[in-house]
């Protein structure tokens, strides 16, 4: 090929990308199946640069749901009729200013329901995306309320299958929303957990229902506003980021497969049908126990080459736009054939290249031996044992714990909840970890674990602060000020309401659930609190629903004593038992004084608490009694920047070398394990909130906390 003519086609190639959104210009549209998924999801995630509270989402709606006939409506979602049928609850049209919570309004139907979230997706995070918040007449929201949407036809009801059908009008809406959500917070969005279909020709968890609906149901101009008002912050209550699917249906396709969605950009709608030429000189080096580096010469093509789909075994392994690629997550000592081919932008695929038959390197190397073995939680019956991860050629994948040489259970996680313990006892406990291949890490020195007496009351967590703010604005903060991590497991907090003046006991309660770092604290706050440190700190949001008593016990007054409870026994208290209406905190921060140490079943304002004026929460976060979690002097380890976005960097000033770390979500789920440590993590992956790292030093852990924006 010319020079003269490969720049023309590189021109008209050129050309074509121009025509999506600008918005989309730093992302790579030439991939396809769950690498363009997850590079549209750093993209959404990204610049999703303002958090809506759900209070924010009636002005926001009165925004971007605004009927293009009649600015003084909004457009209602299951709706078909205009009203002169004498059914309000099939309208199509309301007043815009008619919202609220009683029959003839409007009010924000979470599409995506929040109690079929795993969690929850509550008031807050995806429970406040304004993507999939939309207007819905009162009784008709109710009427779906969180059945899961299942095919139909006609208007909006409910379908055999047991399943809710949103009309022929919405069913696109609805898909895309779906697409969205999915893309935005991952596994707690699961298109499997919101509609009746099957995912078992797509690549992860989208279901053939969604993508039927997308292409059936084109998106409208409505949708489009939507879209538009949203990317731009200078909109009050704009969220920064856009719905991918509704810019363009095609990318479903690209992503999952199924019939194809209309291509609004033309950018994969082409007369071009010449394949790519066959990619050549396929070849694996660096092979491993468990991996191997993959190479080949490009393919040529008559416009340009955008991707290469790689297949191990038959099966399609992943679609890259580079001519190499890492292979990971193999079996040792295990034989694969790898291949190539090549894919241009009109999706023509080539032949696939020569096959590369390895074999991967037996793994016979066992795991380190556990290290560091601690206690906590300890009861009358139980304790969590905790130990630093081994580490392998390979990976671990299990660890086997013994109590008294006797083999009781076996985990994947470095912490064990052994049970069914005696009293006042002293155990002897061993681990020893194990590779895919059952290559075993000899026994750990033995450590020994004791429970407690009979009516011990733990002494492991206190209160350290205590938030009575303005309106919603309420805050309770749990330090652990031990060495080991906390397993909440157990742990409880109850309020009594009005200090018992009304004969009520303590009541209201709230489990509470993952861990607390050891030296750090635990912020829980009430879902509809406004005050963004706040917000920027809190490990737990109480939802503010009628069945959980309108975020009870995070809705305290101040003369309403709270009480931490482990396995149904006070451990700490704010505020006096029975103390009648005396507000001790009325319009207060309350905060542990320096130098207190262990929890307290009287409450002592005087001589424990410091008293700081209403809606104080600068020192919410952090406690005197531990460390900044960004510089544990012990370790000299620091994490920039926090909050994060993209890369964390883990600034080491310590001579101790680093072995390995983990990541762990809010509910204590670990989202990331990494060894071989370089100077960052891409956490790019992560949707937005808090996280807990844990990072394995020759000398210990070091533990911290950090924001992903």
């Amino acid at each position: 090929m010319n020079i003269r003519f490969a720049f023309l086609l590189f021109l008209v190639f050129s050309l074509q990308l121009f025509s999506q959104q600008a918005y989309y210009n730093d992302v790579n549209l030439n991939l396809t199946g769950v690498t363009l998924k997850e590079e549209l999801a750093v993209k959404i995630i990204n610049t999703h640069t303002r958090t809506l509270f759900y209070d924010q989402i009636w002005n926001a709606s009165k925004a971007t749901d605004v009927n293009p006939t009649n600015p003084s409506q909004v457009l209602l979602m299951y709706g078909w009729e205009n009203g002169l049928d004498g059914d309000v609850t099939n309208d199509k049209f309301r007043g815009i200013d008619l919202n609220g919570g009683s029959v003839g309004d409007w009010n924000r139907e979470h599409v995506y329901s929040r109690s079929l979230g795993t969690p929850n997706l509550g008031e807050a995070g995806p429970g406040a995306d304004a993507h999939h918040l939309r207007p819905s007449d009162f009784q008709k929201n109710s009427s779906r309320g969180n059945t899961k949407f299942a095919n139909g036809i006609g208007v909006a009801s409910g379908v055999s299958s047991g399943g809710w059908f949103p009309g022929d009008e919405w069913k696109g809406d609805i898909a895309r929303m779906m697409m969205y959500m999915y893309m935005r917070y991952g596994n707690r969005c699961l298109p499997t957990n919101v509609g009746l279909g099957s995912s078992a020709n797509t690549p992860d968890d989208m279901i053939d229902l969604f993508l039927k609906w997308n292409v059936e149901d084109p998106v409208s101009d409505f949708e489009k506003q939507r879209n538009t008002y949203h990317e731009n912050t200078n909109n009050p209550e704009a969220q920064g980021n856009r719905n991918p699917f509704i810019d363009n249906p095609r990318l479903a396709t690209r992503i999952w497969g199924g019939p194809e969605a209309e291509d609004l950009w033309g950018i994969y709608t082409s007369s071009d049908v010449e394949v790519p030429s066959v990619p050549t000189n396929l070849v694996a080096n660096n092979i491993t126990t468990f991996s191997l580096n993959l190479s080949w010469s490009a393919a040529t093509d008559n416009v340009a080459v955008t991707s290469y789909d790689i297949f191990v075994n038959g099966n399609l392994y992943t679609n890259t736009a580079q001519t190499s690629k890492t292979i990971t997550g193999l079996n040792s000592n295990t034989n694969y054939s790898i291949s190539v081919l090549a894919k241009d932008i009109a999706n023509n695929k080539s032949g696939q290249s020569n096959v590369v038959l390895i074999k991967t390197l037996e793994d016979t190397e066992a795991p380190s031996i556990p290290t560091n073995i601690s206690f906590s939680n300890q009861t009358t019956t139980s304790f969590v044992v905790s130990w630093n991860a081994s580490t392998d050629n390979t990976a671990v994948t299990s660890y086997d714990i013994f109590v008294d040489t006797v083999l009781i259970g076996s985990t994947s996680e470095t912490s064990f909840t052994v049970s069914n313990l005696t009293a006042s006892t002293s155990y002897d406990i061993q681990i020893r970890a194990k590779d895919a291949k059952n290559n075993i890490s000899e026994l750990s020195i033995v450590a020994i674990g004791s429970t407690t007496a009979e009516n011990a009351v733990s002494s492991e967590l206190f209160f350290s602060e205590y938030v009575e703010g303005s309106s919603n604005n309420k805050a309770l903060e749990i330090v652990n000020n031990t060495e080991a991590d906390i397993d909440l497991n157990g742990f409880s907090i109850k309020r009594q309401t009005n200090g018992g003046i009304d004969g009520d006991d303590w009541s209201n309660e709230l489990l509470l659930s993952g861990t607390i770092l050891k030296k750090d604290v635990y912020v829980i706050i009430n879902g509809s609190s406004n005050i963004q440190k706040l917000i920027a700190e809190a490990d737990f949001l109480q939802t503010v629903l009628e069945e959980n008593n309108y975020g009870a016990p995070i809705n305290f007054n101040g003369n309403d004593p709270v009480g931490l409870f482990k396995d149904g026994v006070l451990v700490d208290v704010i505020g006096t038992y029975n103390g009648g209406s005396a507000n001790f905190a009325l319009n207060k921060t309350l905060r542990r004084k320096t130098g207190v140490s262990k929890p307290n079943k009287t409450f002592d304002l005087n001589n424990e608490w410091d008293t700081y004026p209403q809606d104080n929460v600068d020192d919410i976060g952090t406690h005197s009694s531990v460390l900044s979690i960004n510089s544990f002097e012990k370790f000299k380890i620091y994490l920039t920047p926090n909050p994060v976005k993209s890369y964390l960097k883990i600034e080491n000033f310590s001579t101790e070398n680093i072995f390995s770390g983990e990541i762990f979500n809010t509910l204590g789920k670990k989202v990331l394990s990494f060894k071989n440590l370089s100077t960052q993590l891409d956490v790019q992956f992560l949707s937005k909130g808090i996280y807990f790292i844990k990072i394995f030093t020759e000398n210990g852990i070091f533990a911290a906390k950090f924001i992903k924006e």
